[in-house]
């Protein structure tokens, strides 16, 4: 969750939604996400809106934060009130760090999102973890109290690049932890990679690769190093201490992702994410690429319910203490327009391998389609069955795409 908020409208102190937001809640699928912004560093990469003991200054703690969880879920409740969701589809519990928090702090937010609303049959739950904050008594305790599936910041096999990113996890705990996952009866397990770091060559994201591979994982996420404005990594490439990332390079990494991954089973569903079966696909994740409900629990969380997004004030004390008062923890909210929708719908399934039906798009989308064709960046198949598919050229070029398509 980026440490930056956008602007928007007031939201009202009790948290109100406007009626029209409220008549068909979770009529496409509706999650809940928990941000937990502990972490015990700050790696030089991140501007999430996360803070370390020593950033927070005594300001919060760790101690009460489920307690102040579980009251903006009180809200949530009053909010929606006689419109409620049938039942909540998806739990991620996202940060920062969730697992900085003991599993019982874990489980009773979890227990409190099911009494609330109610957690469907098939609920999937998924905690992020850092590999080095859990133990196999921590996973076994954590899938005990209902979580399903466990994503794993690994980032990198090659220790110079962990030791350029910040990480402080040596290079196989990720593995080794996917696998304590595994046998603490986890369905799925993610590792989350990161390529492009300076430093690292070719070699050193195969190995990452093989490993990831080797830990026998279901899931793999897949991303590119962004630099973010104000994170040491920024300042340290500004300094010339570091080269900056190169998009040649980046392209030549997620081209050998596509190959190691293909060869071991593993398909694309989304640009980023590679999954060994459709079980396997992050769900959560599909419900915001397509457009669905969700509430966001914590400091700096977003939710969409019906239309209207809207994000909580970001830092853990003024969160905490504008619930301690009875109110909203919302700082600020947007009404969605048909055209933002529009353009939000294109740019989200077009990443995705299902794709984008062409009959969605407008007519200049559909010119922009036609010559996104031309040039081998949609599928041919995809295009006679009625559907805008990326090629794995389109998936290099697929922000180039999107503004094809759009007006």
């Amino acid at each position: 969750m980026p440490g930056v908020l956008p602007d928007g409208e007031t939201v009202p102190a009790d948290g109100s939604l406007p009626a029209t937001a409220l008549r068909a809640v979770g009529a496409r699928g509706f999650g809940v996400y928990v941000h937990v912004p502990f972490c015990a560093s700050r790696c030089g990469y991140c501007d999430f809106n996360t803070y370390t003991a020593a950033e927070l200054g005594g300001g919060a703690d760790r101690e009460s934060y489920a307690d102040t969880v579980l009251a903006e879920l009180a809200l949530a409740a009053r909010v929606l009130g006689d419109t409620p969701p049938p039942r909540v589809d998806t739990v991620f519990v996202g940060g920062g760090t969730p697992t900085l928090l003991p599993a019982d702090d874990l489980a009773r937010i979890l227990d409190g999102i099911d009494r609330t609303w109610g957690l469907a049959a098939d609920v999937e739950v998924t905690t992020e973890a850092n590999p080095e904050s859990v133990t196999p008594q921590s996973l076994r305790a954590l899938r005990a109290a209902g979580y399903t599936r466990i994503s794993l910041g690994m980032q990198s096999a090659a220790p110079g690049v962990l030791a350029i990113l910040d990480r402080r996890h040596s290079a196989g705990r990720a593995v080794a932890a996917a696998r304590e996952a595994r046998d603490a009866g986890f369905d799925h397990v993610n590792l989350d990679l990161i390529y492009g770091t300076p430093g690292e060559s070719a070699a050193d994201f195969a190995a990452s690769l093989d490993q990831v591979v080797a830990a026998g994982v279901d899931h793999v996420s897949a991303y590119a190093l962004i630099v973010e404005d104000g994170t040491r990594l920024a300042a340290r490439m500004r300094r010339g201490e570091l080269p900056y990332p190169s998009d040649d390079v980046a392209a030549d990494r997620y081209l050998a992702a596509e190959e190691a991954l293909g060869a071991a089973g593993f398909s694309w569903y989304e640009v980023s994410n590679w999954a060994r079966s459709e079980a396997a696909r992050c769900r959560h994740n599909l419900l915001y690429w397509t457009g669905a409900d969700w509430w966001g629990l914590g400091p700096g969380a977003h939710s969409h319910v019906g239309g209207v997004r809207w994000w909580n004030v970001k830092h853990p004390t003024a969160y905490a203490k504008r619930l301690a008062a009875g109110e909203s923890p919302g700082l600020a909210r947007e009404v969605l327009t048909a055209d933002e929708a529009y353009m939000e719908d294109v740019m989200l399934r077009l990443r995705l391998a299902s794709g984008l039906p062409l009959g969605a798009l407008a007519a200049a989308g559909r010119a922009g389609a036609d010559r996104a064709l031309a040039d081998g960046l949609l599928d041919p198949a995809g295009y006679a069955a009625g559907r805008a598919v990326l090629t794995l050229r389109g998936r290099l070029l697929a922000d180039a795409v999107v503004r094809d398509l759009l007006p």
